[in-house]
């Protein structure tokens, strides 16, 4: 999530509990809402817990009209009248249809009927994403904008489009993602990442989707929840996963939930604002003091931005129940968790394992923002840092790697800087469980843009590219920057959230098409694709192992390899050609008589003698 400059005024829960006076004397219906708004059959959790919410609900009498296999199991009212929490347990083989809830209260009953569904998964086998895989990361707001009649929706807050302003709403949607699904087909990706499509019904800075204000509901200036559904069904038809970005440590400060509190420790309360230092190093100091990690993880993210507090019980079902839903509801492949070391550990780590309890081969990675490999692979399973029960969590986001390529590719060759500094950075892989399934980037949409990060030269984005698409690790691009999207991240990082021109009416070039990009622009697009094509084939890059070595004379040579399949790549940062001598490398050689240069198509038979262009890097597909 984005470090964002704070404005306007502070929000403190006080005034949102006064709010919610306001919203309970306006209520009309006894039941406004019950969540999830339906559930499953055969889930692998049997306790169903619904969120009632209405006028003085939690007042009323609720019996279930007999149902073969549900019942009743638990009831609990909480400080707030408003709401009421009830547990359906569900018996295995229970059949599909809909359940008779029934309420009685002050002399008015009422019928509700909630509708249990069958599976989209019932083997629960989701295809998640791995280092096969090549992620897109694409901001709804500013990717197309396919269908101009959502640009305006009646109830929200922010309507108004101006594509000149970074911090406002542009206009982008679902649809105009689904209108461009070749495009990214044709690129080479195989993954949809987008930012949080849930409703941020927010007065101002709501287009980027990490202020959810209805966790149930796609933002209606994207489209509806059936449209979701509709791009992830046309997005698996073409070949393409999905995966939905969630945000658990806070929400925005007009979801209805937070207008109208349950109970006071529904969220992290403090006698004055109190911000997050985003320190999340302290999680990992031995000597760090108790009150510095009660501050990273319990203050809020922004004014407007309320911290959750996931060890209530009722919230932690609620949220985790939300993510299981979201899956089978829309078919998703997988999840980027928001803010990952900023909620509470237990919690973080007993949603992720529902979730991976429900569909173990579910993709998931979540995203910590931090400096260090140490302080990296403490949150990811199987590490080597402490004894603490297991993470659950498969990969992070990795930023030490980020910064060594970046850094590495920028200053000079020396002891451990230069092509060194990845080479250092990778060489502590060790402390992760498994580094494989970290997700691998050189830009996002919080920090600056790779065409300006490597000074606007196309021989280190090229270097760059090729080391994001062969590294292990799950490579990850960020639209726009294969057209060389330029920009050096702001404070908030709105001004590298541009959009993509010919995504609207009227836009005076269209870059979704070869002829409507820049010579440049179609350089690098067809750079990237060749290679992103060629590794959704390569066995050594989908499942092999890494070899490095040191690297010498300002080039880096490292090998991905299975027991039958290997890939060389060569990175010369130098400013004059090079020529390898292969007995240094006679180990990952040996047996091979020939490579493809990937890039060019041209068959090399010596591979004694290897010579590499300055600044250029080679990927070879070795032969026998």
């Amino acid at each position: 999530m984005f470090r964002q400059k704070i404005t306007g005024r502070l929000i403190t829960l006080l005034a949102m509990l006064c709010a919610s006076s306001m919203v309970q004397a306006q209520a009309v219906k006894p039941v406004e809402r019950i969540e999830p708004l339906h559930w499953y059959v055969d889930m692998a959790e049997p306790v169903l817990q619904l969120l009632v919410y209405g006028k003085n609900i939690g007042q009323a009498t609720l019996t279930l009209t007999d149902y073969p296999g549900v019942k009743i199991k638990q009831q609990q009212t909480v400080a707030n009248p408003n709401y009421l929490f009830v547990d359906l347990e569900i018996a295995p083989g229970t059949h599909p249809g809909l359940l008779k809830l029934n309420f009685s209260l002050q002399k008015k009953k009422v019928q509700y009927r909630y509708e249990l569904k069958a599976r989209r998964f019932p083997d629960n086998r989701v295809n998640g994403f791995h280092q096969g895989d090549l992620l897109y990361l694409i901001m709804p707001d500013r990717f197309a904008n396919g269908n101009p009649q959502n640009d305006s929706m009646p109830g929200m807050r922010e309507n108004k489009i101006d594509r000149k302003t970074d911090n406002r709403r542009h206009g982008g949607d679902l649809a105009g993602i689904r209108r461009n699904l070749p495009y990214v087909k044709d690129l080479g990706i195989t993954t949809l990442w987008l930012n949080p499509v849930q409703e941020n019904n927010q007065p101002h800075e709501s287009y980027h989707g990490y202020a959810v204000t209805d966790w149930y509901k796609v933002d209606p200036r994207f489209g509806t929840n059936a449209e979701y559904v509709a791009l992830v069904e046309e997005a698996h038809q073409k070949g393409l996963k999905v995966i939905m970005d969630l945000v658990h440590n806070h929400v925005g400060d007009q979801h209805w939930f937070i207008r109208d509190l349950p109970m006071a420790d529904w969220v992290n309360q403090w006698p004055s604002f109190t911000r997050t230092t985003y320190r999340a190093i302290t999680h990992v100091d031995p000597y760090a003091d108790a009150a510095d990690q009660k501050i990273m993880r319990d203050g809020w993210f922004d004014n407007h931005m309320p911290d959750l507090n996931q060890r209530n019980p009722l919230l932690a079902k609620y949220l985790i129940q939300n993510n299981i839903w979201w899956v089978e509801y829309a078919g998703l492949n997988g999840f980027r968790l928001d803010t990952y070391a900023y909620p509470d550990e237990d919690f973080m780590r007993d949603c992720v394992g529902a979730i991976r309890k429900q569909y173990p081969d579910i993709g998931v990675v979540g995203e910590v923002w931090v400096q260090t490999v140490a302080e990296s692979a403490y949150w990811a399973e199987g590490n080597r840092l402490h004894a603490e029960p297991a993470t659950n969590l498969p990969g992070v986001t990795d930023f030490p790697l980020y910064d060594a390529v970046r850094d590495g590719l920028n200053e000079p060759f020396g002891w451990n800087t230069g092509l060194r500094r990845i080479y250092y950075t990778l060489a502590q892989d060790g402390l992760y469980g498994d580094a494989s399934k970290n997700v691998i980037f050189l830009d996002n949409h919080d920090i600056s843009r790779a065409w300006a990060v490597f000074k606007q030269d196309m021989a280190h984005m090229k270097m760059a590219h090729v080391m994001l698409l062969t590294m292990r690790g799950i490579p990850q691009l960020y639209y726009g920057s294969e057209l060389l999207f330029g920009n050096y991240a702001n404070g908030g990082g709105t001004n590298v959230r541009q959009d993509m021109p010919g995504g609207w009416q009227g836009d005076s070039t269209n870059v979704f098409t070869a002829t409507g990009r820049s010579q440049q622009q179609n350089e690098l697009f067809d750079y990237i694709s060749r290679l992103a094509r060629w590794r959704q084939g390569s066995d050594a890059i989908r499942f092999g192992k890494l070899t490095q070595f040191v690297p010498e004379d300002n080039v880096y040579v490292y090998f991905r390899h299975t027991e039958n399949s290997s890939v060389m790549v060569v990175v010369n940062a130098d400013k004059t050609d090079k020529t390898l001598d292969a007995k240094r490398f006679a180990s990952r050689l040996n047996g091979f008589k020939g490579a493809m240069d990937v890039v060019s198509g041209q068959y090399t038979v010596d591979l004694n003698k290897l010579r590499i262009p300055a600044k250029t890097a080679l990927v070879l597909d070795l032969q026998k």
